[in-house]
């Protein structure tokens, strides 16, 4: 039995609390929410009493019809429903027609006989209707929760209303415990006090610790519509966010894949209903909507030819039915199932036991159970997309460079092939330099600004300016001829234009209704980017701390510097230009991506550029002094130095992460999913001194360090020396710089008179050493010294914490490959290296999540966009468990397996929530990565594809496509290839020199970022004996 199927009938069993017909106790338990918590879920029995009278029929004669329901029926042929509900609702208008008519004629003949009397009669009812209108304005609403808390654990209601307390946490509406499954709190409300939009509410469990946990979604409304009675009665399911079926519920799949499914049902409510029965299933097929059957006669008496049909209002999650259940004898057993409209017959049952209510006819109530999810299968969808920078896309039109408008080819041609989602990389402005090392995009220097180079100039100028174009034409196509980018021609041929472009339309942008808009909506990032790129011209740098003026952002003077009569508006304002242009073709582009039933999944990078806007306008929401990184792995030996300041947390918290919440509501302009790059940082992030140029010298932050009380604990005698200082003997600098020894000793190395040597003052950071290279001539000996300086420096046990007076350490990654813990004796080795495993892999954990849980949860309630990490690298061991409460779909890499006793991860073993792909564009592709390692490839040709004999040398076409066909084949949600992957599978059509197609090197901070597609989007569309061959693998594979 595979895993993916283990884990559904685990999610199943879960599902199903619900009670069978022979017992009123939940019979299984399930998923547990955050903190272990057991939750009653959403498909569990309804075990709840009316709460308002305390009135909950369980006596013998109960229980006996109970024991003697049928449960779950086996289909069998139905009279025709739809025909039955016809003919009922015809008679029941007849009869209606009958009365009203009848009615109309006593009152002719009274008003004929008594006119007076009968006026005065209809004024007198016109007052009470007025006065019970008045009082019906108030609303008894009782709250009924299925959850099941332990000891120290508290239930809130939170929501955008004062009873609940504005959305502010210490001010939510506490619960009361009611047993051991149920928590309930009763409110007064004044229907006419709530917006035109409902009040969305969720509820909130706190922990013992102080921790957080939310229930799932903003589809819990309270609407004025709902209160048709004086007393009200909700009882809901938590909606745990690790379920599969909240995936579904995004923005992706509401507004683009599953939209098509939407099944208008017209059905005729009862004119009296005693309760509202509400339940989702999402992945219910075109003409098909969920029904009730169950053991009251208003429910069927498990008649299939009697079911209550139930129907959803477009763009609502719940199928919802008003039953009248006044003379029903609880409690009721029922369950949902999913009926065929065509065929006007059930399909299937919902799966598990059956459903329980227990309530109680009261008059003037009404019940609205929301029963969560119906329990059906929630793992069958399963899409495939494409992935590829915008900058790589090549088309006959495009200038030399991947343009928003080439989106669109794109588009046509996934859509051609049946891949349902595209994904890019960062798009944002890097432009610190003008040089070709702004081609790195992770390095925006701004958050929310689109890059200029994206921008199709064409598309810009329309038809009336469109004869400009003739002066650039030639160096377009000399540009879109080249194998790969220039950055800086493409850069400089665009902005040129763009001058020649700004003065002409300026007036009539500006003053357009659609540019105010768009203007008002993004002045907070707009403004203090386009003042930041004036002054980074202005003074020939991105540097803030080094211009002569304005280091330090001033919002009243950036609005002085925009003022129309400023001499510097035009050298702003053009910014302002061009971001609205960029804006409209890539929303266009997004647009034509939803019209043809694809969506666009977009990258967010973990950090912003040190000297970017970011930074100059919000200093405080960073550690300016730190680096982000990654330590060592297989791909960068000595760690990654991004150069980002890292996030300071704390502060972002002050105003619930308000920056996190704008930047994911401009991102949601354009696309539907997002990949939030290394996730890790959340929990923690490699975090380096700006002393520092290479990652090794970085530790984790947050984190516990190491106290010098553990080493004497252990009793290793402390020498701060030796652990914390470089060691460096005369053998070591024999084995490291062999005749260039002296040089170094006599240039970089003060001698201690104890056998070892001490660096420099001069020379006692890495960056202190960077600078002096910096000085020296740029060749292969001079970067060769620097770089063995630099282990030099790095060969060390601790660092000691900042502002610890020496109390306090962090172990340096890796340390049993430095020498100085090589020339330890064993036990000291064994020692500390038993504190260094605590550290990195034990104490941290726990820690870690807590801190998690502080951030993730609220940044994932900011967006409906569906929410994939990158959790790469040394993943901590809490950050799957993290992931799967809040529901965030991982990433698995065939090559980099998470589970460290394996070589290779196999596609079959993904979980659901997941998206899995061979490559991305940190590694290299299929075809480059199967000649780097000839003793790697053979083992995985034998054991993962199960090839006999010995490997090819080199990727053969078949053997390319057979592992694109064994990630197709994935129980994954989502299978995403990076198109020089799928195109590797086709020897007609791929790239003839594999090592062409690596993107990115990230052992490599300098690399230039310049791939491109070898063929035009045009030529791949015709393509038609490749695109067939692949289309006809997606479809075999089931991800349509």
């Amino acid at each position: 039995m595979s895993k993916a199927k283990n884990i559904e009938e685990t999610r199943v069993q879960a599902l199903n609390g619900t009670e069978n017909s022979e017992t009123t106790e939940p019979v299984s338990k399930e998923i547990k929410a955050p903190k272990k918590s057991k939750t009653i879920k959403n498909d569990e029995a309804n075990v709840v009493g009316d709460v308002t009278t305390n009135n909950i029929q369980k006596s013998n004669l109960a229980k006996k019809k109970l024991q003697t329901l049928p449960g779950k029926k086996t289909l069998k042929k139905s009279v025709t429903v739809k025909k039955e509900t016809e003919i009922n609702t015809a008679v029941t208008e007849k009869n209606a027609k009958k009365e009203d008519t009848a009615k109309s004629a006593k009152e002719k003949i009274l008003a004929k006989k008594e006119p007076a009397k009968v006026a005065d009669k209809k004024a007198a009812a016109k007052k009470t209707v007025e006065k019970k209108a008045e009082i019906s304005a108030a609303v008894k609403v009782t709250f009924v929760v299925r959850f099941h808390t332990k000891h120290g654990q508290s239930l809130y209601i939170s929501g955008k209303h004062p009873v609940f307390g504005n959305d502010e946490i210490a001010a939510a509406l506490p619960m009361q415990y009611l047993n051991e499954e149920l928590w309930t709190a009763t409110i007064d409300l004044d229907k006419n006090d709530l917006p035109k939009e409902g009040v969305v509410y969720n509820y909130l469990l706190k922990n013992d610790d102080g921790s957080l946990s939310y229930d799932w979604g903003s589809d819990k409304v309270l609407t004025a519509e709902l209160f048709t009675s004086e007393d009200i009665l909700i009882i809901d399911s938590w909606n745990f966010a690790g379920y599969y079926e909240n995936a579904f519920y995004t923005e992706p799949f509401k507004n683009v894949l599953l939209k098509q499914n939407y099944t208008p049902v017209k059905i005729t409510a009862p004119k009296t209903y005693t309760h509202t029965f509400k339940v989702k299933a999402p992945l219910l097929k075109k003409g098909e909507t969920l029904c009730i059957i169950g053991n009251d006669v208003a429910l069927g008496n498990w008649n299939e030819a009697d079911v209550v049909l139930m129907n959803k209002k477009e763009k609502e999650d719940f199928y919802a039915a008003k039953i009248n259940l006044s003379k029903a004898w609880f409690p009721i057993v029922y369950k949902y199932c999913v009926y065929d409209i065509g065929s006007n017959k059930i399909i299937r049952y919902e799966d598990g036991n059956n459903r329980i209510l227990y309530d109680a006819f009261v008059k003037n109530k009404k019940t609205i159970v929301n029963d969560g999810f119906a329990v059906l299968p929630a793992n069958t969808w399963k899409g495939a997309g494409v992935a590829i920078p915008v900058f790589s896309l090549r088309s006959k039109n495009s200038g030399g460079i991947g343009e928003f408008t080439d989106i669109k080819l794109l588009v046509d041609w996934a859509k051609s092939v049946g891949l349902k989602l595209v994904q890019i990389l960062p798009v944002n402005d890097t432009t610190a330099t003008h040089t070709w090392t702004d081609s790195y995009p992770y390095a925006a220097i701004s958050a929310f600004a689109l890059h200029p180079m994206f921008l199709n100039l064409a598309k810009a100028a329309g038809d009336i300016y469109a004869d400009l174009l003739k002066d650039i034409t030639e160096e377009q196509l000399r540009l879109n001829k080249l194998e790969a980018i220039d950055y800086e021609a493409v850069n400089n041929l665009k902005w040129n234009f763009i001058k020649q472009l700004y003065p002409l339309q300026k007036k009539t942008i500006f003053a357009s209704a659609d540019y105010k808009q768009y203007f008002e909506l993004n002045k907070h990032w707009l403004v203090p980017y386009a003042a930041f790129c004036y002054f980074r011209d202005k003074y020939s740098s991105a540097d803030f701390n080094t211009w002569q003026s304005h280091k330090n952002y001033n919002a009243e003077e950036a609005a002085l510097l925009l003022e129309p009569s400023a001499k510097s508006f035009d050298e702003i304002a053009i910014h302002l230009y061009v971001q609205y242009l960029l804006h409209l073709q890539l929303k266009e582009a997004a647009q034509y991506a939803h019209d043809n039933g694809i969506i666009v999944k977009g990258d967010i990078p973990i950090g912003i550029y040190r000297y970017g806007a970011d930074a100059w306008q919000h200093p405080e929401l960073y550690h300016m002094d730190m680096q982000a990184g990654a330590p060592p792995d297989d791909f960068a030996v000595t760690g990654q130095n991004w150069g980002f300041p890292t996030y300071n947390w704390e502060k972002m918290k002050e105003d619930g992460f308000a920056w996190w919440k704008q930047r994911f509501e401009q991102m949601s302009y354009y696309f539907d999913a997002f990949r939030i790059d290394h996730i890790l940082g959340f929990f923690r992030i490699w975090s380096i001194p700006t002393h520092s140029v290479e990652g090794i010298m970085g530790h984790f932050e947050p984190s516990i360090p190491v106290h010098i009380h553990e080493f004497n604990q252990k009793g290793i005698w402390f020498d701060y020396t030796r652990y914390c200082k470089p060691y460096i003997t005369e053998q070591l600098l024999d084995n490291n710089f062999g005749d260039q020894k002296d040089h170094v000793k006599y240039t970089f190395l003060n001698y201690d008179g104890f056998g070892r040597y001490q660096v420099k003052p001069e020379f006692a950071t890495q960056q202190k050493v960077e600078s002096y290279f910096s000085w020296q001539q740029d060749n292969d000996h001079n970067r060769w010294l620097k770089k063995q300086l630099f282990s030099l420096l790095s060969n060390v046990i601790l660092f000691e914490a900042e502002g610890s007076q020496g109390q306090q350490f962090h172990f340096r990654f890796g340390i049993e490959d430095t020498i100085s813990f090589k020339e330890l004796d064993a036990h000291l080795q064994y020692q500390l290296k038993e504190l260094y495993i605590d550290y990195f892999f034990k104490r941290q954990d726990n820690f870690w999540m807590y801190g998690a849980l502080q951030k993730l949860p609220a940044l994932k309630r900011a967006t409906n966009m569906l929410v994939c990490g990158e959790d790469l690298g040394l993943v901590p061991g809490c950050v799957p468990e993290v992931m799967r409460q809040l529901g965030l779909l991982s990433l698995e890499i065939q090559r980099m397996p998470k589970d460290p006793k394996r070589t290779f991860f196999h596609p079959a073993d993904a979980p659901y929530l997941s998206v899995v792909t061979p490559s991305t564009h940190d590694i290299s592709t299929i075809r480059g990565w199967w000649e780097e390692d000839r003793n790697l490839t053979q083992k995985f040709f034998n054991d993962e594809l199960g090839q006999w004999g010995a490997a090819p040398y080199f990727c053969d076409a078949w053997v390319n496509k057979a592992i694109v066909v064994q990630h197709l084949y994935s129980p994954a949600m989502w299978s995403i290839f990076q198109l020089q992957d799928i195109l590797g599978s086709d020897r007609k059509i791929r790239r003839p020199n594999p090592h062409d197609e690596r993107i990115n090197v990230p052992a490599n901070p300098k690399h230039y970022w310049r791939y491109r597609m070898h063929l035009t989007l045009e030529d791949l569309i015709k393509a038609n004996e490749f695109n067939t061959e692949f289309a006809a693998n997606i479809k075999a594979s089931g991800r349509v």
